[in-house]
């Protein structure tokens, strides 16, 4: 069985070039409670997969406690989800870091089979959903979808 967490980064600072934007130090502290919490509850991921935007990969640097494979940077994560983010999820345990709305569109994608469903799964920056299943449109379920709150 295939298990993908789908996380949305954690809290950045303002900036006018959105793909530069750096995590503020609240939102590096706030994940790191996170992170603390996921190793508690024996999360582990053989894989990140983030977005090449900042915030996205200062997130995922942060969840190294918890990953012992290969971090890999993909703009499939920037846009709505089609299949070629299929094979890329296809890991046993792998974690994704990226944004709203292109966030959960693939969670909506996976679980329902409707990306344009998004909308039902609200994301919080540093939300945590975990999926399992089949790495398919309609082919996961939802085992767990954590608040920031929930996880310090």
């Amino acid at each position: 069985m295939v298990s993908v967490t789908l996380i949305r980064h954690a809290i950045a600072d303002d900036g006018p070039d959105d793909a530069a934007r750096p995590l503020s130090k609240e939102g590096r502290r706030r994940f790191r409670k996170s992170v603390e919490t996921l190793a508690r509850l024996g999360v582990r991921f053989e894989k990140v997969l983030h977005s090449p935007k900042r915030r996205a990969l200062e997130t995922a640097e942060l969840l190294r406690p918890v990953c012992a494979g290969a971090f890999e940077v993909t703009p499939l994560l920037t846009r709505e989800p089609t299949r070629d983010l299929l094979p890329l999820l296809d890991v046993h345990e792998l974690a994704v870091v990226g944004h709203q709305p292109h966030l959960s569109a693939p969670l909506a994608w996976l679980v329902i089979g409707d990306a344009k469903r998004g909308a039902c799964f609200e994301l919080k920056k540093g939300a945590v959903a975990r999926l399992e299943g089949e790495v398919a449109p309609g082919g996961m379920v939802l085992r767990a979808l954590w608040t920031p709150r929930v996880l310090r």
